[in-house]
């Protein structure tokens, strides 16, 4: 099975060069990647001590933040490798700060697996939620280096559990340990003979909860909320758009809204200008504007909507119209704010849970938009109980971090 999955991935290599002739996206997934070993050759030595986190995406780096900030605290003199997979995380923290080299993984092939942990020579490594590269992990294991899943999650119809999962399940086997998000998770891996497993929790909850230590002033997000009520809309896709261009343009004036698009290509963000017929302002046309005259501020720039969200009065989330469905709630949530999402978040714990005790409102069309809207902005008391309702649920689910950092210290 092995043999047939690296022939399939250099067949998948080949034909990613010709994708990326006609795709953006992936030509950057494709050339980002021609620099990987040159970059890792000029920024580490030999005689270098590293550690090195994998992540997915945007989300999965975010995630795995709290343990990144904590590792580099406990090991100063080492050097932190951050590695991602796909460029919507590569290229948006590319230059982070907390990293000593940002690269993109190379495909999970025989050889770059080979030269990668060669030019890293890691002492330990992190995959943060999942994705798991078997000829990466095998490596791994080849040169006895620790090897720890945090964050995991599991489910059901993964591949692992099936009766034909035997190559997949032999990818686990190369993890020293399992740190991961709730029960469900471990009773699925002990079921497959794994008992080096712990629930320590998400740690998008410590990554949320420090957000509050840090300064989230924006000047302009405060000129144009001027003491009213404000709605922020993070992280939109058009289904989630056209039901708010609706609600906005039939709303009060005294309510504010600000929109932070996911995609914030100028052609989109200037369709969704026309067709607001509210006072509407860009945060590239800002400077020089008095901002407390518009009722509707579109944020086409990327990095400030979690300062954004500790303005707002209530928060809708985008996603929950598409697969696999809503964004990151918690940072709202954190800020003491009632989140409003689309139907679909079943695949998301912390959504699910806040759900079912009512901090968040899911609604599935645009009168359940309507209602929930007017409900959060009529009802002071509503609001604030749904508020705390989320600030609490974060609180309460925060310190997967400290388990891991135990656990990798005894």
């Amino acid at each position: 099975m092995l043999f047939l999955y690296n022939i399939i991935t250099l067949l998948a290599a080949q034909l990613l060069k010709i994708v990326a002739l006609f795709s953006p996206k992936m030509k950057l997934f494709v050339d980002g990647r021609k620099s990987t070993f040159q970059t890792l050759a000029n920024k580490i030595q030999t005689s270098d001590k590293t550690i090195w986190f994998h992540a997915a995406s945007l989300g999965e780096y975010e995630q795995g933040l709290p343990v990144i900030e904590a590792i580099k605290e406990q090991f100063p003199t080492h050097k932190i490798v951050v590695t991602f997979f796909s460029p919507s995380g590569y290229e948006v923290r590319k230059n982070n700060a907390i990293a000593d080299v940002t690269v993109y993984l190379p495909l999970d092939t025989i050889s770059n697996a080979k030269q990668f942990v060669e030019l890293v020579h890691p002492e330990m490594a992190f995959f943060i939620k999942y994705e798991y590269w078997p000829n990466y992990l095998n490596e791994l294991k080849k040169q006895q280096i620790k090897t720890y899943l945090i964050s995991g999650i599991l489910r059901e119809n993964q591949a692992f559990f099936k009766w034909y999962g035997g190559f997949y399940r032999n990818a686990l086997k190369t993890f020293d340990y399992f740190f991961v998000q709730n029960e469900s998770s471990r009773n699925l891996l002990q079921s497959i003979g794994f008992n080096n497993v712990k629930v320590s929790g998400d740690t998008r909850f410590d990554r949320v909860v420090s957000i509050l230590e840090r300064d989230n002033s924006l000047d302009f997000i405060e000129q144009f909320k001027n003491n009213k009520t404000t709605i922020v809309t993070g992280s939109s896709w058009p289904k989630d758009e056209s039901l708010l261009v609706k609600y906005i343009n039939q709303s009060s004036d005294e309510v504010k809204f600000i929109i932070a698009p996911h995609n914030i290509k100028s052609e989109q963000i200037q369709e969704l200008k026309n067709v607001i017929t509210k006072k509407t302002i860009l945060f590239s046309e800002k400077d020089n504007v008095d901002l407390s005259n518009s009722n509707v501020f579109i944020i086409d720039t990327i990095g400030i909507l979690t300062k954004i969200y500790s303005y707002a009065d209530i928060a809708y989330v985008g996603g929950g119209f598409g697969n696999p469905g809503v964004h990151n709630i918690l940072e709202p949530a954190t800020f003491g704010v009632p989140v409003v999402i689309g139907p679909n978040y079943s695949h998301f714990a912390e959504a699910t849970a806040l759900v079912n005790m009512e901090g968040c409102i899911s609604i599935q069309n645009q009168t359940q938009l309507n209602e929930a809207f007017d409900l959060l902005l009529h009802n002071e008391d509503e609001r604030l109980e749904k508020g705390h309702i989320c600030s609490t649920f974060v609180q309460m689910n925060k310190g997967a971090t400290k388990t891991i950092m135990n656990h990798i210290s005894d």
